[in-house]
């Protein structure tokens, strides 16, 4: 993946991208009063009782700027600093967040298991775990963090985290969803935020909801479903520098994305057009899209020609591209890009 390029009329590098929704604005320009300074403000205060009536379970939710620093977080009320986190080789956790894991966990591991699509499953797991031995000389597992939805645009379905729930019970691993397109996965799977975060053996233990690629401006969401662990984020969170003194304007961005669904329908607009370009693709995708992202077998004279055509987009390796859709992406910038890599 490259790291920078020049920008284009139809953009799909990335959802990050993407603009700020007006209503997000226009909530914080309702914020622009004053009030008590950190989360000691009525819109901070609101955020547990939002969560836990869109989860139907009680939970604590917390804001952060970044979804590294809800990741990290999270993760450090799991881990101590001589145990490890299994994650997926491509996990975000372990590719693009600069080490940060290790930082906040104070040099705890991250264990890389393998998985088709970038997902996990228990089988994975236990090929990577069960061979550790149980004394000091080795790193110990003490959490599981997996991707809703997945590096590579896959939903785990609630059977999927039905068993994963099951079995990090059964090994007494903590259990952390990164949410940053937890949305997408959402939409995905029916619209159910309970179906895309939990099941029938309960719900993952923590999660970060990422809301800045889905029409956020600077606001993430760490939800805990153990109100208890909350306490130790909120202190993590002031030591790490993440305690912001006007967070009343983070809290209204999240409140304003969960007000009338707006998450949701942000997320179904960024799906609709990914199958929109899915359409064109046949059998150049290399995984099914079930999110919002799309990964196309594409030469490099293909790429250069889709760039021609003022496409903007991510190489993705030597022979393949990724491309991103977002909640405000045009209907005919998705069909015009579906039917020029058909053509191609």
């Amino acid at each position: 993946m490259t790291t920078a390029q020049s920008f284009a009329s139809k953009p799909f590098l990335s959802d990050n991208a993407a603009p700020v929704h007006p209503r997000l604005w226009e909530a914080m320009r309702k914020a622009d009063e004053p009030d008590n300074p950190y989360d000691g403000d009525a819109l901070s205060a609101e955020l547990d009782a939002r969560f836990t009536a869109l989860f139907g379970r009680e939970c604590a939710a917390l804001w952060v700027a970044t979804g590294t620093a809800a990741n990290c977080l999270a993760l450090a009320t799991m881990c101590a600093p001589h145990g490890g986190v299994v994650c997926h080789t491509e996990a975000h956790i372990e590719v693009d967040e600069g080490g940060a894991p290790g930082f906040f966990l104070h040099g705890a591991k991250l264990m890389h298991a393998e998985g088709e699509g970038a997902k996990l499953t228990p089988e994975g797991i236990a090929a990577l775990i069960d061979p550790i031995r149980n004394d000091v000389h080795q790193v110990q597992p003490h959490a599981i963090a997996i991707t809703q939805a997945s590096e590579y645009g896959r939903a785990y379905s609630p059977e999927e985290l039905a068993a994963l729930a099951a079995f990090a019970k059964e090994r007494r691993l903590g259990l952390h969803m990164d949410g940053a397109r937890f949305a997408n996965a959402a939409a995905f799977l029916g619209g159910s935020p309970e179906d895309a975060a939990r099941s029938a053996s309960g719900p993952v233990d923590s999660l970060a909801f990422g809301f800045i690629k889905n029409g956020g401006m600077g606001a993430e969401a760490v939800v805990l479903f153990d109100p208890e662990a909350a306490m130790q984020v909120r202190y993590r969170r002031k030591r790490a520098g993440h305690l912001q003194c006007k967070g009343r304007y983070l809290a209204a961005q999240i409140l304003a994305m969960l007000d009338d669904g707006l998450w949701l329908a942000n997320a179904a607009h960024a799906n609709a057009a990914a199958r929109e370009v899915a359409a064109g693709c046949g059998d150049r995708l290399l995984y099914p899209v079930e999110a919002n992202e799309l990964f196309v077998h594409l030469t490099e004279a293909e790429r250069a020609a889709l760039r021609a055509q003022d496409f903007a987009f991510y190489d993705w390796g030597a022979t393949s591209a990724r491309f991103v859709t977002a909640w405000n992406t045009r209907a005919e910038d998705a069909a015009a890009l579906g039917k020029a890599i058909a053509a191609l």
